[in-house]
């Protein structure tokens, strides 16, 4: 006679969880571990090495008319000629294709290099005036002239922000034209980086160090707070002021520690001595009888959480949250294969 097998009702409880499992490794493989962020590195600047003592430096020749300032230094290499000075002033030293120009050039042609490839940059019309720009690097296409009035740089407060300009051809500026700096904006961190020559016009103020290819000329009365740097050009000077821009970096000096000896003390104390007699106490014996105790603990129940499950403190060191519940899932499915296969062999047995 053939039995039906009649599953208890704890098993037909998890008959359910079937579709529910499933479910659960579908989700689980889907689903993955919060992404990982990273910074972005920020721009860095343009290392002029030596070539940032000098307020000019050329290749071929320096020729100067009037009295110009130079607070910096002045080179020259590999050329030898050096004009105007006196009446120029130089406040630095003047080397004159010795071993000092030379590794001053190489300097500049470097931080030209770097200055050219920065990138991302970003195209600006030819004439910057009337512009207002925060940080960046700025692509100025060739023009008659790339600054006819006043371009503003500002450093949204931030002493270190990089003004990098990259211009295919020439840079002119007119006369009387001006940059000016606000929130804390640098000389020290601007840069025009120059593929041909550069002129300054007549009674113009600008702010940065140009590195040009060729030649550099500054017209009569102008005044640059940055350095006039050509790498394989000349630099002619007509009354004009340079002030190297001041970039310090701050030292903190900790003096050393002082150090005091203190001469030894020695003192010394007579010994004593102190006789007490001996204390005798005699104590009955005390005997207490306590009866045996017989304390039942109730088992604890078991608890069930059917609420969602607490997510991990941190994602370092805990598995991912889909691997977690495709466990889970594959955990169900696998309880109702066992439970499954348990019942066709009791099926079978009853056949039998």
């Amino acid at each position: 006679m053939k039995t039906k097998y009649v599953p208890s009702a704890r098993k037909r409880n998890l008959w359910p969880l079937i579709p529910l499992g499933v479910t659960l490794v579908v989700l689980g493989s889907s689903l993955r571990s919060p992404p990982q962020f990273e910074l972005a590195s920020s721009t860095s600047g343009v290392q002029l090495g030596t070539a940032g003592a000098y307020s000019v430096l050329a290749a071929t020749t320096v020729t100067n008319t009037g009295a110009t300032t130079l607070a910096g230094d002045l080179g020259l290499s590999p050329g030898t000629s050096v004009t105007g000075f006196p009446p120029g002033t130089v406040a630095g030293t003047t080397n004159i294709n010795n071993s000092a120009a030379v590794t001053a050039e190489t300097a500049t042609t470097n931080a030209y290099l770097v200055a050219a490839g920065m990138t991302p940059a970003t195209t600006e019309v030819a004439d910057l005036a009337g512009l207002t720009l925060s940080p960046g690097i700025y692509a100025v296409p060739a023009a008659t002239s790339n600054l006819t009035g006043t371009l503003t740089l500002n450093g949204q407060g931030n002493p270190n922000a990089i003004f990098v300009f990259q211009l295919p051809s020439t840079l002119i500026t007119s006369s009387s034209s001006k940059i000016v700096l606000t929130n804390s904006a640098n000389p020290c961190n601007i840069f025009w980086q120059v593929t041909s020559s550069a002129t300054l016009g007549t009674s113009s103020v600008f702010q940065g160090t140009i590195l040009a290819l060729t030649s550099i000329a500054a017209n009569t009365s102008a005044t640059i707070d940055g350095r006039l740097l050509a790498r394989n050009g000349a630099v002619t000077l007509d009354s004009n002021t340079i002030t190297n821009p001041v970039c310090t970096t701050s030292t903190t000096t900790t003096p050393p520690a002082t150090t005091t000896t203190t001469p030894p003390t020695t003192t010394t104390t007579p010994p004593t001595t102190t006789t007490t007699p001996p204390t005798t106490t005699t104590t009955p014996p005390t005997t207490t009888t306590t009866p045996p105790t017989t304390t039942t603990t109730p088992p604890s129940p078991i608890t069930i959480s059917t609420g969602p499950l607490s997510p991990p403190a941190s994602h370092t060191d805990a598995l991912p949250i889909g691997l977690a519940i495709g466990g889970v899932g594959l955990a169900g499915l696998g309880y109702l294969f066992v439970e499954r296969k348990r019942r066709q062999a009791a099926s079978s047995n009853e056949v039998a």
